[in-house]
């Protein structure tokens, strides 16, 4: 049966609808969450020291360097694990779209989240990509997020 997958998703949520035509309900496959995104960036670092830190009195703290570092990474932590679940996602349909479970796809994303996927999609599902709207609906319902997709068709 031909049908079309709209994934509705941000950096911390990604859901995945199956539709068989486009008057059916969206009826959700699947549902993946990033605890990563969830978490304090310095809880991500893992460069930071762990542990108790010695006190500024403390005999071990005494070579401590007085200026901090300007080193800055190309990619924070988070947007480290955004990418990692990005990957996720786009892995997922790539075997999904193999086996034949969709043939059509609908991507429906937060911009920054948008972005990042977009890079990571490779270029076989390009020919199945209909839609892409760079919008966050992932607490929508799925008639919400039905009824915003078709509302995005009707624009001219």
């Amino acid at each position: 049966m031909p049908a079309t997958w709209i994934v509705s998703a941000n950096a911390s949520r990604a859901r995945f609808f199956a539709q068989a035509h486009a008057t059916d309900p969206l009826d959700e496959v699947s549902d993946m969450v990033n605890e990563a995104s969830r978490m304090r960036s310095r809880d991500l670092e893992t460069d930071a020291p762990v542990g108790e830190r010695a006190g500024s009195n403390s005999v071990h703290n005494t070579s401590a360097p007085t200026t901090p570092s300007t080193y800055e990474p190309k990619q924070t932590a988070r947007d480290h694990e955004v990418e990692l679940f990005a990957r996720q996602v786009a892995e997922y349909l790539v075997k999904a779209h193999r086996e034949g479970r969709f043939q059509e796809l609908c991507l429906v994303a937060s911009p920054e989240f948008l972005g990042t996927l977009r890079k990571l999609v490779e270029p076989r599902l390009h020919d199945a990509l209909r839609v892409e709207i760079n919008k966050d609906y992932t607490h929508s319902s799925p008639r919400e997020l039905q009824q915003q997709i078709r509302d995005w068709r009707m624009k001219p």
